[in-house]
């Protein structure tokens, strides 16, 4: 077990680290940022990761949506995560040339997010929703963590331009309207059909198509939130809630 204790860590940045069981006690957190998957956090003996969940929703009401398992919810979100995209690719287009390649404090770029939810329908939707054992879009943006890129289809040596990825997005996103326009209830709880074999995801094996959507819906979102984060940032505008 790591132990710090009388260390300065003013500044510190923690990035993909696992802070499960983590306990700080006695210290000074202000204006400290913490953005990833936290449940069941204790702030001076008071669980607030139920608040935090409640005033995320009140934002941003899509997100009920998301986590249903009524065909009618989930349509309705996908049309509404598509128009906060198409939103945010308007903006981008107003933007001085470049900027859609500037990415802020290590994040992706707005084109480098938009390629990793490329890779994100085919690996969670096309892969586990479908079956598909076709290989991924060669211009995909996958996670250092993911093994086996190359045999998987992607490219590491891609360099497309916005137009070239939004081709793509609009390909999956019409594939994703059609497909949550006739599945049902009965075929969303059914088990992921997914492929034997090495791929990504590994670990889906065991869930139900709902689970592997509702994958595919959240990193929709939450990659959208911190590209229009970061683009308010690029801008010098205050950031939005």
């Amino acid at each position: 077990m790591a132990r710090f204790e009388d260390e300065d860590l003013t500044d510190a940045e923690f990035r993909e680290c696992d802070l499960t069981g983590a306990r700080l006690v006695g210290v000074v957190m202000q204006d400290a940022v913490i953005d990833g998957l936290v449940t069941n956090l204790v702030v001076n003996g008071v669980e607030v990761t139920s608040y935090v969940e409640a005033e995320l929703d009140r934002r941003h009401p899509v997100r009920t949506l998301m986590r249903s398992d009524d065909p009618a919810d989930l349509r309705e979100a996908g049309r509404q995560l598509r128009a906060g995209w198409a939103a945010t690719v308007a903006r981008l287009r107003g933007m001085d040339g470049g900027m859609e390649h500037q990415g802020v404090g290590g994040e992706w770029s707005a084109v480098e997010t938009l390629r990793h939810l490329v890779f994100v329908h085919d690996s969670w939707f096309r892969r586990c929703c479908l079956g598909s054992t076709q290989p991924f879009t060669a211009i995909g943006l996958a996670t250092d963590f993911v093994p086996d890129q190359e045999e998987q289809g992607l490219d590491p040596a891609a360099a497309p331009d916005l137009d070239e990825v939004l081709v793509v997005r609009e390909e999956q996103a019409a594939e994703l309207e059609q497909w949550l326009a006739v599945v049902t209830a009965e075929e969303l709880s059914a088990p992921a059909p997914v492929p034997d074999g090495p791929g990504w995801p590994p670990y889906a094996a065991g869930k139900t198509v709902l689970q592997c959507l509702h994958v595919v819906l959240n990193e929709e979102w939450a990659h959208h939130g911190f590209c229009v984060r970061d683009l308010d940032l690029l801008q010098g505008s205050p950031l939005t809630g």
